[in-house]
């Protein structure tokens, strides 16, 4: 496995690479892998010849009073990962070189970006936008792939790929989860053990939501309510939002007709946790 930190050594590298033909994958990281990010490397290594991973802790998607420095760092541990999955590369960029003395440039938000996580966190997608967008261009893979447990993540890359002419296919993979339901995720080890308990909380809210979707609930209202209901049992939790949503637009749904998305953010303690559920409304015979 190769470590590049070099930007221009990390473009030479693939534009060597696809002169041969060869199909580049690649799957962005913020580093601290954990299962959810190994299933995510397993999927890409069967839909590419090379395989890139970025390590890089970005902090434009930080905002001022978010975790940007005690966000966990194990390089060590990250490099370990990757080379038994089999990574060709591990694409270390400093903060430095990704954005040098003089760097202005930011990548406009679409509207899928301006709701949900948008609201809560108003420096965060302008960050991922723009450093979603320089990895394209340093990287140049031919496929990325993100987790689902970030679904507007994934969501507004799609969009950027779309608007930009990007030329990079997206896949989303599902989320990987703990037994309990609790989707897996670098900062879950911030949670003490008490609220390692109750986090699973959020999933089972959204659970109930699904439910409620399978036996004919079609009221996106009643349907939030029902994932409220859930949460407030735990009153150690925080609610950013619960909401019931179209999967394209991200737009909240009044009346649910077929697939959707249940979205949820929540606060135990100084820890954030974000999730989602996609759900398809059952056929109904007329």
């Amino acid at each position: 496995m190769k470590i590049i930190r070099s930007l221009t050594a990390m473009t030479a590298w693939s534009e060597q690479l696809k002169r041969e033909g060869v199909r580049i994958g690649f799957a962005p990281t913020m580093g601290a892998l954990h299962d959810g990010h190994r299933a995510l490397i397993r999927a890409a290594r069967l839909q590419c010849d090379a395989l890139v991973v970025s390590i890089f802790v970005n902090p434009t998607q930080f905002g001022p009073n978010e975790d940007l420095a005690k966000y966990p760092r194990p390089l060590s541990q990250d490099r370990a990962i990757c080379k038994k999955e089999g990574v060709d590369v591990c694409f270390e960029p400093t903060v430095k070189a990704m954005y040098p003395s003089g760097f202005q440039a930011l990548v406009a938000l679409p509207a899928i970006a301006r709701r949900w996580e948008g609201e809560v966190r108003p420096h965060h997608f302008s960050g991922v936008a723009t450093v979603v967008t320089k990895l394209f261009g340093i990287v140049r893979p031919q496929i990325a792939l993100f987790g689902q447990k970030d679904f507007q993540q994934s969501a507004l890359v799609r969009q950027l790929v779309k608007d930009l002419n990007l030329g990079v296919e997206i896949v989303v993979h599902p989320t990987v989860r703990e037994a309990d339901g609790l989707a897996r995720s670098s900062r879950n080890i911030y949670l003490s053990p008490d609220d390692r308990i109750r986090a699973a909380t959020l999933y089972k809210s959204l659970q109930t939501g699904a439910e409620a979707i399978r036996r004919g609930v079609t009221d996106g209202v009643s349907i939030q309510k029902t994932m409220l209901q859930a949460i407030r049992g735990e009153p150690a939790m925080t609610i950013d939002y619960l909401s019931v949503c179209d999967p394209s637009t991200l737009e909240p749904l009044f009346s649910v007709r077929s697939r959707v998305v249940l979205l949820g953010a929540v606060r135990l303690g100084s820890v954030r946790l974000i999730d989602n559920l996609l759900v398809t409304t059952p056929r109904r015979v007329t």
